[in-house]
């Protein structure tokens, strides 16, 4: 998983990449590619 600091970026790299708030942080998670992991804050 990588931190970082625009989460933009890092959707538009995989189009099943989706964004997703969890305990007040922002997370892209990918069912089909899970290397595709990062967290924003």
């Amino acid at each position: 998983m990588k931190v970082v600091h625009s989460l933009k970026s890092m959707k538009n790299r995989h189009k099943d990449c989706r964004i997703v708030r969890r305990r007040g942080r922002v997370y892209v998670i990918n069912k089909t590619n899970p290397r595709f992991k990062a967290r924003q804050g």
